[in-house]
């Protein structure tokens, strides 16, 4: 969804792994991909009400009409992305609901409709307070430290096969496709864009896990300018040179400043500072 997805761009830029992609386009995009994927994880919408502790709305915003529209539209999402998984892969819904009817009912639902088998669920975390349900293990909230979910997970038995079997030029080109549907917001990590005679590090290049530290200097400052840096200040830093420099705290690259002299440039995104006062 357009208003979330920023924010799951932003979690991914701090993991720092650049083999991610994040797209904003809906679960049937992925469709024409037979077979591509071998895990698929649907975290879908749903009523909510392992939300109600943490999300007053949530709780007000509950009734059983919305019950029953969010398992049409669970199985909906199911179905559209189920296409993409080949044969023998595994989906893994998850909810953060204890309807019946959105979670063990739906995964029978998938298995027996879309072609595939329930994985057993295990009681692997009794100590935790987690329970099992017939197709999964559910949290409630007051049962485990933090809010409700449940989850299950479904092996494909049949449809496509993968299609790392095809050849290569196939892939290719169902690649392809596929960036022209799902709208990538991300696509690996960017280094960085030249503005005239400027070659402008990209903030996500620090983070990512095949940063180059001997890209650029790297000025090892103290908790309370890393703070600064991360709340977006201006910040100097009279013994780094001048031009790009990584800002880094305890060996680790925060991002990256234009050093002026009397003062550096921050680079850090604005949507990404620490709200809270310094």
């Amino acid at each position: 969804m357009k208003e979330r997805v920023r924010v799951l761009d932003d979690n991914v830029a701090r993991w720092g792994d650049p083999n991610v992609a994040v797209t904003s386009a809906d679960p049937v995009a992925f469709a024409r991909l037979g077979g591509f994927f071998d895990i698929i994880v649907a975290d879908v919408p749903c009523s909510g009400e392992g939300m109600f502790r943490k999300d007053p709305r949530a709780e007000a915003e509950w009734s059983p009409a919305v019950v029953t529209l969010c398992a049409a539209r669970q199985k909906r999402i199911l179905a559209d992305v189920w296409p993409a998984l080949r044969e023998g892969g595994i989906l893994v819904y998850s909810t953060c609901t204890y309807e019946d009817a959105e979670n063990d009912a739906n995964l029978r639902w998938a298995a027996e409709e879309l072609g595939g088998e329930v994985i057993p669920p295990e009681d692997e975390f009794p100590e935790s307070g987690v329970r099992l349900t017939s197709c999964g293990n559910l949290l409630k909230v007051g049962e485990v430290p933090g809010e409700g979910q449940w989850v299950g997970a479904m092996r494909k038995t049949s449809g496509a096969p993968a299609s790392r079997n095809a050849s290569a030029a196939s892939s290719d080109a169902a690649a392809r496709a596929l960036a022209e549907v799902i709208r990538p917001v991300r696509s690996g990590v960017v280094k960085g864009v030249r503005k005239g005679t400027d070659f402008v590090p990209d903030p996500d290049w620090a983070l990512s896990l095949e940063y180059d530290p001997a890209a650029y200097p790297a000025a090892e400052v103290d908790l309370k300018t890393a703070l600064h840096f991360l709340h977006r200040d201006t910040i100097v830093l009279p013994d780094a040179p001048m031009g790009y420099n990584t800002v880094n705290y305890d060996g680790i690259p925060l991002g990256f400043v234009k050093n002026l002299g009397r003062r550096c440039n921050n680079l850090h995104p604005n949507g990404r500072r620490i709200l809270m006062d310094i």
